[in-house]
C-alpha cells in the first residue's frame, strides 16, 4: 500500500467528489502545486476520482480549469471513477469533498481510518461538525462558486500538506 512513511514509498493521496470534474481535480491541482512549491512532490502519489460514472474519460469542468489557471496552476486531467479494489489499497488518504462521497466510499468498503472530509484539514475549522466541513459542489452555479471552492480547497490542502509532512517525520 502506498502511504508507508518509512520505506521510501510515496504517500498515496486520492481526492474524491461526485463526478471528478470540479472539486476533486481542483484539489488535486492545488495540492500538487503546493507540494511542488515546497519541493516535496516526490513524496506523494496524487490522484482524483469521482463516485459517479457520468464524466469518465472527459476533461475537467472549464470553470475549474479557469480558476486554477488564473492562479498559475497546471491542469492536466481525465475524469475517472472510484475503483475500490485498487484505490482502497493504493491510497493512504481518501479525501472526500462532502459527506455523501465519504459515505459512498465507506459503503464501498474503504477503511474508515483512511477516509477524511477534505476540509477537516483546514486549521480554521478544527473541531467543527461534519456539515461545516463540506466543500459545496459548484457545478450548477456561476464562476464565483469556483473561486469560493478554490479558496476552501487551498486552505484545506495547505493544512493537509502540513499534516502529511508531519506524519512522515
Amino acid at each position: 500500500m502506498s502511504g508507508s512513511t518509512h520505506n521510501g514509498e510515496p504517500i498515496g493521496v486520492l481526492f474524491v467528489c461526485l463526478g471528478n470534474i470540479c472539486r476533486s481535480p481542483l484539489a488535486k491541482w492545488i495540492f500538487t502545486d503546493l507540494a511542488e512549491r515546497r519541493s516535496v512532490r516526490e513524496r506523494f502519489e496524487i490522484d482524483s476520482c469521482g463516485t459517479g460514472h457520468w464524466h469518465v474519460g472527459k476533461g475537467a469542468d472549464p470553470r475549474s480549469t479557469a480558476v486554477a489557471m488564473s492562479r498559475g496552476i497546471q491542469t492536466p486531467h481525465t475524469a475517472r471513477r472510484l475503483a475500490p479494489a485498487i484505490d482502497f489499497v493504493r491510497f493512504r488518504y481518501l479525501l472526500a469533498m462532502d459527506t455523501d462521497n465519504r459515505d459512498a466510499m465507506l459503503h464501498a468498503g474503504a477503511p474508515a481510518d483512511r477516509v477524511f472530509l477534505m476540509r477537516s484539514f483546514d486549521p480554521t475549522l478544527t473541531g467543527e461538525p461534519d456539515h461545516r466541513l463540506v466543500v459545496p459542489d459548484p457545478y450548477y452555479g456561476g464562476p464565483e462558486g469556483f473561486d469560493q471552492v478554490y479558496d476552501m480547497l487551498h486552505a484545506a490542502c495547505s493544512g493537509f500538506l502540513e499534516h502529511a509532512l508531519a506524519e512522515q517525520r
